[in-house]
């Protein structure tokens, strides 16, 4: 300040003032550091980076040159820092003391960067940081209701940084943004004239100015020019209890305005000491002279002052002159917005080195319960009491910083009320406080506000109108979400509340009434025997599963005719067995899946098949063997026998085997309800577990199946009386397009009509077999008897075998 190149700020010198008579206060104070006195150094860094970063090297270092990474102080270096006063100039001062671990705490510095400990672990504060206040603004206006609300913010740091974390707040409590403006500081006007047109255009009533009361100036002058009312305005504590706007040139306008002000203890005595100095009574004072000279407007006769040089026509100063006159002159006096904060910031040292002095040694905080010298300590150490500050002793009304350095935020909430002289009065409404108990951290008194004129009750500010059950806010397109349509929940969700912003999905069991406001219970579907349809696959599965059984007990009692000795009986008798289990194996198919069916319904079908096609199989193979093997030198003779029969049967039915039993303990499958199939109804079916298992013992049967049938065709014009090789090609044809018909009708399918598909399937392709391979034989058993004689078969084996060596030699 009285450099030659520094302005003499009044708010400044204020500020001075409150640290010397915090220390003294201190000092005075026999339970507060006892035998220890608190000194002072000032810098004054002119609000210039390089006198701040200077500032900051001289006071590490101790000599009138800053030397880097040398200490020159000895035992006195100082064991703080307070300030600096911007956000700017203290990120750059932080960085520097935080490398030492320096403590640093700033009353004004409210940039949210600061909170990062990573990059400025030794930097604290006496001043909320810019995110509660957003935060608070968003939560006040959501308090309200308040959806459709516009926003106004100084082009600086200050009003750019709490007007995106407004945006970000709005959006988390579903409101949006009407219109967002910049105060335009480098211009004269500060953009006044479109801002107002803009909020004056604008269906928002709610309006929230983030900026200064020097930068309000010609918004406000505007507002009034223009006549402006009947919205209401949200303010920032940058200017919500500013004295240049209580007039009642401002009161049509700003009446019922609303804000957020710094919550300010007090500080008993610190008026009347302000008003106790003198440059005759404390010469030793620093800056006493300047502020005589610039608050009186008069010149020192010391040559060595400054101001002497500005302006020769002054009169001279006494040092006698009254200062009560200038409390109603001087902002010095009935500002205390940082003032307090330097007060506290004082206290919290005093109170850390207190905590030094109280250590006891074997129970301290460092090395092997180690305590610091309140006359010889590191500043690391004393980093460490202050981070406790509030911890471990108590100043004012919650002191203490958190994680990140930071106070606790507490603002006073106020309402700009019309008063009986016609101009305003600021009345506290409410507060906001982040060390409160949730549910406590914003309180307002509703019935203590008094709203613009035309409002008897909380003024609405929303872009659309409410919803009714059933439906939900859509956003216009082109417009902001709060500007919406109401569009009926989509099937399956409800909406229970009046302007819902979502739907919601009913629990997988139930599914919402015709309003849409409330769920009821999903019927279950499955392929069940109660329905028409379930109960006539099963019954034509139990049905022709006694085909097989019936054919059983033909060929038993005609076992010893030609026509069902030939070809192994003893395999068609197996085969038949496997067709029956192949008929009642659909029944598990049938009923509500559980984990039972569900294990083994596939597995049984998948088997049962494997061993009806190895038996056609086994007795295509058998055939040819033995057609074979009757010619002269023939090595197939040995291979002739039943036994060739079984161990194909074995072998391809242990692999079917092997696979599900893989299956199952691998990737089982399981009962689940499907509730996406259909609307209003919960699908209850089986989760295969592994489809790739489910298609690889589809694909298993499939060939053994085709196998079957290309050995079968290709020995179809054996002599008929020892094989049945054309009846066999005909089943496994018919085999085959059934279930190569079954794939695309399957995967097209969904719920219990895909489980009636492989249930059709599983009945079509057994009726094929059953059909191709016994209904010729049980024909000639029942009809033709006369043909089913061993003289009969013999004739018609010379027949063949004569016309087969008449064709050879032509």
């Amino acid at each position: 300040m009285s450099n030659l190149f520094c302005r003499f700020v009044f708010d400044n010198y204020q500020w001075l003032q409150a640290m010397v008579f915090a220390i003294e206060e201190v000092n005075s104070n026999p339970n507060l550091l006892p035998n220890v006195t608190l000194g002072f150094l000032i810098y004054d860094s002119c609000r210039m980076l390089q006198r701040a970063l200077e500032g900051t090297l001289w006071i590490l270092s101790g000599h009138h040159r800053p030397i880097l990474n040398y200490e020159c102080w000895g035992t006195h270096l100082p064991a703080a820092i307070i300030g600096d006063s911007t956000s700017t100039r203290s990120i750059l001062v932080a960085r520097i003391l935080g490398l030492y671990r320096f403590p640093q705490i700033s009353y004004s510095a409210s940039s949210s960067l600061l909170s990062d400990r990573n990059q400025f672990p030794s930097f604290f504060r006496t001043i909320p940081s810019d995110d509660y206040q957003s935060r608070g603004l968003a939560e006040l206006v959501s308090h309200f209701g308040w959806t459709w609300v516009g926003l106004v913010a100084t082009d600086d740091d200050y009003g750019q940084q709490g007007l995106r974390i407004l945006q970000e707040e709005f959006y988390k409590h579903a409101g949006c943004v009407a219109f967002s403006e910049n105060i335009v500081t480098s211009q004269a006007d500060k953009n006044a004239f479109h801002i107002v047109q803009v909020i004056m255009n604008s269906t928002a009533k709610a309006v929230v100015f983030f900026a200064t009361d020097y930068d309000m100036i010609p918004i406000l002058d505007e507002l009034v020019r223009q006549n402006v009312t009947g919205k209401i305005w949200i303010a920032s504590e940058g200017w919500s209890t500013s004295a240049l706007f209580s007039t009642e040139k401002f009161s049509k306008v700003l009446a019922g305005t609303i804000g957020f002000e710094n919550h300010n203890g007090e500080m008993m005595g610190f008026q009347n000491y302000q008003l106790s100095l003198s440059p005759l009574g404390t010469p030793g004072y620093m800056f006493i002279r300047e502020f005589w000279a610039e608050a009186f407007g008069c010149n020192w006769m010391d040559q060595n002052s400054s101001l002497n040089l500005q302006d020769n026509k002054k009169q001279v100063c006494t040092g006698t002159e009254i200062q009560e006159g200038l409390q109603k002159n001087h902002k010095y006096v009935t500002s205390f917005r940082f003032t307090y904060n330097i007060y506290t910031a004082v206290y919290a040292i005093a109170l850390a080195l207190q905590d030094l002095m109280s250590c006891i040694p074997g129970k301290g905080p460092f090395h092997n319960g180690s305590c610091a010298t309140i006359m010889d300590f590191h500043p690391w150490q004393l980093l460490h009491s202050v981070k406790n500050v509030g911890k471990t002793a108590s100043f004012g009304s919650g002191m203490f910083f958190d994680g990140n350095g930071n106070p606790p935020a507490w603002y006073d909430i106020v309402n700009w009320q019309q008063s009986l002289q016609g101009g305003l009065r600021h009345v506290i409404v409410g507060k906001y406080d982040s060390g409160a108990a949730t549910g406590k951290i914003l309180m307002v008194n509703a019935s203590a506000i008094q709203w613009a004129t035309g409002y008897t009750h909380v003024p609405l500010s929303v872009c659309s109108t409410s919803c009714p059950y059933g439906f939900i806010k859509v956003a216009r397109e082109g417009k902001p979400i709060c500007c919406f349509q109401c569009v009926q929940c989509p099937q399956g969700e409800i909406s229970h509340q009046i302007d819902s912003i979502e739907c919601f999905t009913c629990p997988w069991d139930q599914w919402p009434n015709e309003k849409q406001e409330k769920c009821i219970l999903k019927t279950k579907e499955f392929l069940s025997y109660e329905d028409e349809f379930g109960a006539t696959l099963g019954a034509t599965s139990i049905f022709t599963s006694a085909i097989p059984i019936a054919i059983l007990g033909l060929f038993t009692r005609y076992r010893n005719t030609p026509i069902v000795r030939a070809n192994n009986r003893s395999i068609s008798y197996l085969l038949l067995l496997s067709l029956t289990l192949c008929f009642l194996s659909s029944l598990a198919f049938i009923g509500q899946p559980s984990h039972g069916t569900c294990l083994l319904r596939q597995a049984s079908f998948g088997i049962t098949f494997t061993l009806c096609v190895s038996c056609i199989l086994a007795k295509t193979i058998t055939v040819v063997i033995a057609f074979n093997a009757t010619k002269p030198s023939s090595n197939l003779r040995r291979w002739v026998g039943p036994h060739v029969s079984y161990m194909i049967i074995s072998v391809c039915t242990i692999l079917q085997i092997l696979l599900c039993i893989s299956w199952l303990i691998l990737s089982h499958p399981f009962s689940e309800y499907n509730i996406h199939i259909q609307p209003g109804k919960i699908i209850v079916e089986c989760n295969e577990g592994s489809p790739v298992a489910f298609w690889c013992m589809l694909g298993y049967l499939g060939f053994l199946a085709s196998i079957s049938f290309i050995v079968a065709f290709l020995a179809r014009k054996l002599p008929d009386s020892f094989n049945e090789t054309k009846l066999i090609t005909f089943s496994m044809l018919a085999f085959l397009s059934v279930w190569v018909l079954f794939v695309p009708a399957y995967l097209s399918t969904r719920g219990r009509y895909m489980v009636a598909m492989e249930v059709f399937a599983i009945i079509s392709s057994s009726s094929a077999l059953v059909s191709c391979l016994f209904f010729p034989k049980c024909y000639i058993i029942l009809m033709r008897p006369e043909i089913n004689s061993k003289g009969h078969l013999l004739a018609r084996v010379q027949a063949t075998v004569k016309k087969r060596t008449y064709l050879t030699k032509e």
